[in-house]
């Protein structure tokens, strides 16, 4: 099969190298995989650097999530061949290539209806999206959502996972067509960052209460404004660090204003509660059939692609997810 490898660390640009693979074999309870397309993440551009929390053994194949089809099923696999699957491959035999193989705690069926590049890009993002905003943030019908990079993957879903949960929802982005993207796909406010002051902006939209909870996958200054803008016992959800700065919370002011910052890593429910997995998916199913969710795929590029595609997520110049066909 031909993928791509990683075997020293650095840039995306640098050290990933496209070739002709060995094909890997399912074990028990594993399925080997066709991959119709695969999502590219920021943890992909963070493992390839060696600064990702988990760290694989060099080489490894990057790629987190897949969409395709089933070629072969080992022994108690959750899946048979023909089926039309999505999952996370095991960590550094990731979906950069032709063919992935799919634990079985890691397979779960294609949604009806959705392209490609949609089952690929809805599994880390959505699941993250229902685990902070359900789970960890305990977001109600009639508070206020604020959702920072709201055009990009994740922010994308949280958009629409807060508007199905019947949250008032605040995005930010930056630039017009990004500002666009996000009313798009239902937010009821939007700030412009690269024109507005975002705290004084959610300030006025919520009459000076701020937002009750702060979907932050940025962090750096964006955590810094996230602080200023979150009500009183408001919950500030820390999803990630695209912005590359890792920020503090000054433990005073979360005392004073009674608000709680929140982590959230949903590949740590992988080990610590794998059943939450196919219950979030169940949750997220039932709100694809009623359409009150739809990913946003903002590129699709040829698998041959891998780097520009990192590279359009590293710059911030998509909006939705970045997918690979092979």
């Amino acid at each position: 099969m031909r993928g791509w490898q990683v075997r020293e660390l650095g840039e995306p640009a640098d050290v990933l190298e496209f070739g002709e693979l060995p094909d890997p074999e399912p074990g028990p309870g594993q399925v080997l995989v066709r991959v119709h397309a695969v999502a590219c993440n920021f943890p992909d551009i963070l493992l390839c650097r060696g600064t990702y929390q988990e760290k694989p053994a060099l080489p490894f194949t990057p790629g987190l999530e897949i969409a395709g089809e089933v070629v072969a099923a080992g022994d108690g696999a959750a899946a048979r061949v023909g089926d039309r699957v999505i999952g996370t491959p095991p960590m550094g035999r990731g979906g950069y290539a032709e063919l992935a193989v799919l634990d079985a705690a890691s397979t779960l069926p294609w949604p009806e209806g959705m392209s490609a590049g949609q089952a690929a890009g809805m599994f880390i993002t959505y699941q993250t999206g229902i685990c902070a905003l359900e789970h960890r943030g305990r977001l109600q019908a009639g508070e206020t959502l604020l959702v920072h990079a709201a055009a990009g993957g994740v922010g994308s879903a949280a958009v629409q996972l807060g508007r199905a949960m019947g949250a008032r929802v605040i995005g930010t982005a930056g630039g017009a067509e990004k500002c666009e993207v996000v009313r798009g796909l239902g937010a009821d406010e939007v700030i412009d960052y690269s024109a507005e002051d975002v705290v004084a902006r959610v300030k006025e939209l919520t009459g000076r209460r701020g937002a009750d909870v702060v979907f932050d996958p940025v962090g750096g200054d964006i955590f810094d404004a996230s602080r200023k803008a979150v009500a009183f016992e408001g919950r500030i959800l820390v999803i990630g660090f695209a912005g590359g700065r890792f920020a503090d919370a000054p433990t005073n002011h979360l005392l004073v204003k009674n608000y709680a910052v929140v982590g959230v890593h949903w590949g740590y429910y992988r080990q610590m509660r794998p059943e939450m997995i196919p219950a979030w998916q169940g949750r997220l199913d039932e709100l694809w059939a009623q359409r009150k969710i739809d990913p946003l795929v903002g590129a699709d590029l040829p698998l041959d692609q891998a780097p520009e595609a990192l590279r359009r997520l590293a710059s911030r110049a998509s909006t939705g997810k970045v997918v690979l066909t092979p």
